[in-house]
């Protein structure tokens, strides 16, 4: 679903992703860890062009990411992206915020765009909000927003950016939960994250990112508890207290 081959990605002097070579199957679920500084983001960002990348390729479904213009735009659609901030337009309405997406791009009629949005709003719990502003939810209700307004476009893959960075601990689990069940029903997923229970919990593999390098590629059990290399022992112990 995801292919990356041999990307490179300079900002300046600073060499932030060294030949990364990645392939994500259809509905696996993807957990990059690493320190800050080691190119997580980055990765995240240069899957769907909001960071170009210097040389390599990088396909959604055996579709090359095109340059710029229309292709890219078309190809982005496939992509839902939730980022540590939650990006939602201020002036609108809960519901008018999740609709936005299938009627401007998908061209959707708007009935059926906002049956769909009520459906997603339902799903992640807040439903029962549709019809007041971002401002007038907590930090965790309005990610939960961004993550159906995702949704709503029908994407094939979801990429995550440090979902829950932004949130008081008390909103992080209810946005996990969301995340959770999205893996459940086997959507293609790529997380960077913080959070080590659901990274135990929801991933099917772990990259393990140090200076622009992937330089661990397993699954969590063996990850959490025989990490191979000395740089992810380190990581661990200072996130874990071990």
């Amino acid at each position: 679903m995801i292919s990356m081959r041999s990307v490179q990605k300079h900002f300046g002097d600073l060499h932030v992703l060294r030949d990364i070579d990645l392939e994500v199957p259809t509905g696996q679920v993807v957990i990059v860890l690493g320190p800050s500084g080691s190119g997580k983001s980055t990765l995240c960002r240069t899957i769907n062009r909001l960071e170009p990348i210097d040389s390599g390729t990088i396909a959604i479904d055996g579709t090359e990411l095109p340059a710029e213009g229309r292709a890219l735009a078309a190809l982005r659609a496939d992509v839902g992206m939730v980022f540590q901030s939650f990006n939602l337009f201020a002036h609108k309405t809960i519901l008018e915020n999740v609709m936005l997406g299938p009627v401007k791009v998908r061209k959707k009629g708007k009935s059926e765009a906002k049956q769909r949005a009520m459906e997603l709003l339902e799903r992640v719990g807040i439903a029962n909000q549709a019809d007041k502003y971002p401002a007038q939810l907590s930090g965790g209700q309005q990610q939960r927003v961004a993550i159906a307004r995702a949704l709503a476009m029908n994407p094939k893959v979801m990429l995550f950016d440090e979902p829950t960075s932004a949130l008081d601990p008390e909103m992080v689990s209810e946005v996990l939960e969301v995340m959770i069940s999205l893996a459940k029903e086997g959507m293609t997923m790529l997380v960077v994250t913080h959070e080590m229970g659901f990274a135990r919990r929801a991933g099917n593999r772990v990259l393990f990112m140090d200076d622009g390098l992937i330089v661990e590629d397993t699954d969590p059990d063996s990850f959490f508890t025989a990490p191979k290399t000395d740089r992810a022992k380190d990581f661990l112990g200072k996130i874990l207290g071990h």
